[in-house]
């Protein structure tokens, strides 16, 4: 760090809506970090809740508090960048955490720093504690060149929790704000967007973040044509970012696959878009197959078709997590 300022402002940007029983432990998180130069600013997304007054508690001089009206998380997000000072910019959502060591860790572990590299670290996914939290390591979880990270993304369906980034100033200018006009996957477009305009991910390990994981089936629920097209846009956008970098057999395939991961989501009801995504597949050079189903699953599509089968799927899987929060709040009362 010896070509740099010895402790640059970190600004943690935090969109919010509808938050009110997480955001305290989410704005706590970030001032509890170690590191000595941080700003935390918080954008209340028109919430109907309590958000907006328990994120005023914390106003500081370290901590700014904006309300606008619901326009969307990329919308939020873009109006906290408009106020981020720092030289590296913490995306973290209002229910997630950050360990107290996250960015000194990036910052002081990777001393061969410049603004093009962007920081990864690792993230468990938690409920109610983080003691419990699960870290899952993948193959995202190194250093990777931006070509094999995405690859290796797209092709094995993988993903990493918005606040595993640590990004530079100049990287986050370069690559420009958030796509406003996407309402579903909007982070997946950002930041598959972000990895391709650095000159490489170096991962972190000792760095830690926290996904909570309590909204079962959020993306599979939103179905309408304008959610369906958004993400249609965003896989696009998302392919096009790796193609740029390497327009290979390997990189269509991958893109390939990662169209066939959200088929599901588009088959079969949305005509329009179903045919889009398999033109997009074929000009690619591939094709996707019908998705499967479970077992259990596949004998109420048979039954009942398809919609039905997406409906028993989701709240089957809304039930599980709804018991499995139960129990883990009632254990933390307990430990308490």
């Amino acid at each position: 760090m010896s070509t740099r300022a010895p402790y640059p402002l970190v600004s943690i940007l935090m969109p919010a809506y509808n938050a009110e029983k997480w955001i305290a432990g989410s704005i706590q998180s970030a001032l509890a970090q170690d590191w000595p130069r941080i700003e935390v600013v918080v954008v209340d997304d028109g919430s109907r809740d309590g958000t907006l007054s328990v994120a005023r508690r914390f106003e500081s001089s370290r901590v700014k508090v904006i309300s606008q009206e619901n326009r969307g998380a990329a919308a939020a997000r873009n109006t906290a960048l408009s106020l981020a000072q720092g030289d590296y910019i913490q995306w973290l959502d209002a229910d997630d955490l950050l360990a107290p060591t996250k960015l000194s860790r990036q910052l002081l572990d990777r001393p061969d720093l410049s603004e093009d590299v962007l920081l990864s670290s690792s993230f468990g996914i938690f409920s109610v504690r983080t003691s419990a939290a699960r870290f899952m390591p993948t193959p995202l979880w190194q250093d990777l060149s931006p070509v094999d990270w995405l690859t290796a993304r797209f092709s094995r369906n993988l993903w990493m929790n918005p606040a595993v980034w640590l990004v530079s100033r100049g990287l986050t200018a370069r690559v420009g704000p958030w796509n406003e006009a996407l309402s579903l996957d909007d982070d997946g477009e950002y930041f598959s967007r972000v990895v391709a305009g650095s000159s490489r991910v170096a991962f972190v390990p000792e760095a830690r973040s926290y996904y909570r994981f309590w909204n079962a089936g959020s993306l599979s629920r939103r179905r309408s044509d304008a959610a369906c097209h958004s993400l249609l846009t965003s896989l696009r956008l998302s392919i096009g970012y790796l193609l740029s970098l390497e327009d290979s057999e390997r990189t269509r395939r991958a893109g390939v696959q990662y169209l066939q991961t959200f088929f599901l989501y588009f088959y079969p009801e949305k005509a329009d878009l179903l045919q889009e995504v398999r033109s997009f597949a074929a000009a690619l050079g591939g094709e996707l197959a019908p998705p499967t189903l479970q077992p259990h699953y596949e004998i109420v599509r048979r039954a009942f078709g398809w919609q039905c089968a997406k409906e028993a799927r989701h709240l089957a899987r809304s039930t599980k997590l709804w018991w499995k929060l139960t129990c883990e709040m009632v254990l933390a009362k307990v430990l308490d």
